[in-house]
């Protein structure tokens, strides 16, 4: 029987009309100077950034709580060419998460208006990552017009917030990015706006 959370998603990508169409910008930028290996999508949604990653030659675990997303996401990848290159797996990750070890992680947005202890899956994403591998968090710091939330007393956490509910051993993990960002983001219908990003990136330096 499908969560409310579940229930929730379902319905907002059944109503999705363009799938992999845009990578996230923040996304690009840190994967750029990296030599592709095997990365994890969390929230993988419209697929944007599993079908880039894997035109860029990651094989790319796309994972997301709705079964449209991962389904739309793997049927566009092979329309793509590249879903030799992409596994999808649907996780309600308050529960489970996938199987496996990664260089790279990334959680875009990772946000939800449903109870998730969001802060306990970022952990278990850093403690998948291989030896050398790179956690990218990159979460709202203000609500673009169309975002499903626009509640005005929302608080965004600064990723100094983010890293210390993280509390990952500094023997084992190294902070290379701390910071905001304004961009011009674009939204479903083709709208812009100015919106604000907080960008964590860690990299794993040891393993076990």
């Amino acid at each position: 029987m499908e969560t409310e959370a579940e229930l929730f998603w379902e319905k907002r990508y059944r109503a999705h009309r363009k799938w992999g169409e845009r990578v996230n910008p923040l996304l690009a930028e840190a994967v750029e100077p990296l030599r592709p290996g095997t990365a994890l999508d969390l929230g993988c949604g419209a697929g944007g950034d599993t079908i880039w990653l894997a035109q860029q030659g990651w094989q790319v675990t796309g994972v997301d709580i709705a079964t449209t997303a991962v389904a739309k996401t793997l049927e566009r990848a092979r329309e793509l060419g590249v879903g030799d290159r992409v596994v999808t797996e649907q996780h309600d990750l308050a529960w489970t998460f996938p199987a496996g070890e990664f260089d790279l992680v990334s959680a875009q947005y990772f946000h939800t208006p449903f109870a998730l202890a969001r802060s306990q899956v970022l952990r278990t994403a850093a403690n998948a990552l291989r030896p050398g591998g790179l956690l990218l968090i990159v979460d709202h710091g203000s609500a673009a017009p169309w975002s499903w939330n626009q509640d005005p007393d929302t608080h965004y956490p600064t990723p100094s917030e983010v890293s210390a509910e993280l509390d990952l051993d500094s023997d084992r993990w190294r902070i290379v990015r701390s910071d905001k960002v304004q961009r011009t983001a674009t939204g479903p219908s083709g709208e812009t706006a100015t919106v604000t990003d907080h960008v964590l990136q860690i990299v794993r330096t040891t393993g076990r």
